[in-house]
């Protein structure tokens, strides 16, 4: 089977290279995906999120090694495994980040990648239901709506904010990002609108489309420094799809890992499992970023939030079903986590160093912790938008179908955990404020009896979690710990690049779909000479 471009990994990456790759009649192209296709209701479904946290046939489901400044807990890292990857189970709030962050990859050596370089395909990928202006498109396929359901917690989270003194704010894509608001969402008629629905299902028709779903990569063949291939598991059956080009698109933990597996890495490392090296490259699975997050959660006095109790789901989620079957709204077209902001944790701050999200529901380890979820109650997401600690991605073995060994060594630099004391802290202060008194019952964590930052501290080190963003694994630039250079071509050899989130040399400060879209567009751009 022979192609032009072999494109591993079906997520918000792989989609939209598949889309523009396939625009032109005569390449032929095929795309692989580990998972099944995304024809699942509740990826459909935007509060479907709280199922798909838990699928064990759309989601890898990883866990991190036992985390050192976290009692040595293990973390759960879900990532989308379908059509569509992250952006068919994630909560679809629509973030760029900050324009500094890009100006900040430029600053490295990352040339063509400042922020006025990337507003442009920002704004061509987008469809910004509001209207377009100065940062905002509305001719691009990736859909961007208002929420069609808010719940009141949501909207009273958002004027504590204000009476806590942060700015509000409708857009938190503008050039200063700051302020406090509801989300906007990758949705289209009340359904989820994730990467695979705006730039795959378009394409699925294109003869010179081939898509692989249920298919495993096993490692990129090389002739010497080019790549010639991926060798794939289909159906039981192991085959080579010989490419052109391959286009690595599996993510800041599966991108590194396959690397590694086809001899592209640290040769210690490597020997140590039994692979023959094809290329040194020691930034390989380096540079782990993740943001941070920990939850401060109260009951709900008014008894107005979502719940998982047995005597309250019968009736709610009727009529949750009857409103998004027949009218396209109500509570099941919510993201979960409607409103949020970008705040400063203090005054020095030049530019947010936070991120919030309010969830209308009492949450524990993800949701996972179901019976945690029965009753009413809310939850405030805090996260630092920018640490420091550094982690890594390492083999298990050389089996394709173990998991890699993740560690984001979470809140290891101390500066992290202070970041993170001062954000509970800021959450705190935004809860206790007159706007949400109506709903305000017991603080549950982190409870009354923790007040000192030691005790905050502790806190952390006992609940403290991620939001999903891994980042950084195959960084763009030109030290030596870099993967790809600002083409995204893997330094050294030939035929092979990588597209997705791994690229990022830092943290954007923010949600990373969208900008994994626009990396993908800029990459796409470049494979068909339309940038220099």
């Amino acid at each position: 089977m022979q192609f032009d471009y072999v494109i591993v990994g079906a997520g918000s990456a792989g989609c939209v290279l598949a889309n523009r790759l396939t625009e032109n009649p005569n390449t032929r192209v095929c795309l692989i995906e580990a998972g099944p296709p995304d024809n699942s209701l509740f990826i459909r479904v935007p509060a479907g999120i709280i199922l798909l946290m838990r699928s064990n046939s759309r989601n890898w489901r990883y866990y991190t090694v036992p985390q050192k400044a976290l009692n040595n807990r293990q973390i759960y890292i879900p990532r989308g495994k379908t059509l569509g990857g992250s952006s068919a189970v994630n909560a679809m709030c629509y973030t760029r980040g900050h324009p500094w962050d890009y100006d900040h990859w430029a600053e490295l050596g990352n040339d063509g990648w400042g922020y006025q370089d990337v507003l442009p395909i920002f704004k061509r990928s987008e469809h910004y239901e509001p209207g377009e202006n100065a940062f905002h498109g509305t001719h691009g396929r990736l859909n961007v709506a208002e929420l069609r359901f808010r719940h009141p917690v949501s909207e009273g989270f958002v004027r504590a904010g204000v009476q806590a003194g942060y700015p509000g704010t409708d857009d938190f894509n503008n050039d200063v990002q700051e302020g406090v608001g509801l989300y906007k969402v990758n949705q289209k008629d009340g359904e989820r609108c994730g990467v695979a629905r705006a730039y795959l299902h378009p394409a699925l028709e294109r003869p010179n489309l081939t898509i692989m779903t249920d298919t495993l990569a096993h490692r990129i063949r090389f002739q010497g420094k080019r790549a010639t291939g991926v060798e794939v598991e289909h159906k039981g059956e192991r085959q080579t799809l010989e490419a052109g080009e391959v286009l690595l698109c599996g993510g800041s933990i599966n991108s590194p890992q396959l690397l590694k597996l086809s001899g592209v890495g640290a040769g210690a490392e490597l020997a140590g499992h039994g692979i023959d090296q094809v290329h040194e490259l020691p930034g390989v699975g380096e540079n782990l970023q993740d943001h941070p997050d920990v939850l401060v959660v109260h009951r709900n006095l008014k008894k107005d939030t979502l719940t998982l109790s047995p005597w309250e789901l019968p009736t709610n989620g009727l009529k949750g079903v009857w409103d998004f079957f027949y009218r396209r709204n109500g509570q099941l077209t919510s993201n979960v986590a409607e409103a949020g902001g970008f705040i400063k944790s203090r005054p020095e701050e030049p530019i947010p160093d936070l991120q919030l999200h309010l969830t209308a529901a009492k949450l524990d380890n993800h949701g996972l912790n179901w019976t945690f979820s029965i009753g009413h109650g809310y939850s405030g997401h805090v996260c630092i938008l920018r640490p420091k600690s550094r982690g890594s991605i390492t083999l298990r073995d050389a089996n394709p179908r173990s998991p890699a060994l993740i560690d984001p060594r979470f809140l290891e630099h101390p500066d992290d955990m202070e970041g993170m004391v001062r954000g509970v802290k800021a959450m705190r202060g935004i809860m206790a404020q007159e706007a949400l008194a109506p709903w305000r019952g017991t603080e549950i964590f982190p409870g009354e009896q923790v007040q000192s930052d030691e005790q905050i501290r502790g806190f952390l080190r006992e609940k403290c979690d991620n939001i999903y963003h891994p980042v950084g694994t195959c960084k763009m630039g030109n030290d030596d710990q870099a993967v790809v250079d600002a083409d995204l071509k893997v330094h050294g050899l030939e035929g092979l690049r990588v597209v997705d989130a791994s690229i990022m040399p830092t943290l954007i400060g923010g949600n990373t779909n969208a900008p994994t879209v626009m990396i993908a567009e800029k990459a796409a751009d470049k494979i068909l000479g339309l940038a220099p």
